[in-house]
């Protein structure tokens, strides 16, 4: 039997990505509506991500297209965020 595929809240990788500054604002931006995962809008911050998805994110003045690519246990620095997620560009 395989094992279940690695998840992580939806607000917590979006703070981890540091796509926003706080969790709080990651929370309130997917519960807004800003935010999708493979073409669905997610309304719940704690809904689970799993790598590989694919996630829409309206900001205030751009929208960013992220595929996920790890997860972290901590918020690190730029370095360390930016190997979280490959930016995707008119997929």
């Amino acid at each position: 039997m395989n094992a279940p595929a690695p998840r992580q809240r939806i607000d917590l990788w979006l703070w981890h990505a540091r796509v926003v500054r706080t969790r709080a604002a990651a929370a309130d931006l997917v519960r807004a509506g800003h935010v999708r995962v493979d073409g669905r809008r997610v309304d719940a911050a704690g809904q689970g991500v799993r790598a590989g998805q694919v996630l829409t994110v309206g900001l205030d003045r751009s929208v960013r297209v992220l595929r996920i690519v790890r997860f972290s246990e901590r918020r690190g620095n730029a370095t360390a965020a930016s190997a979280l997620f490959e930016e995707i560009t008119g997929e």
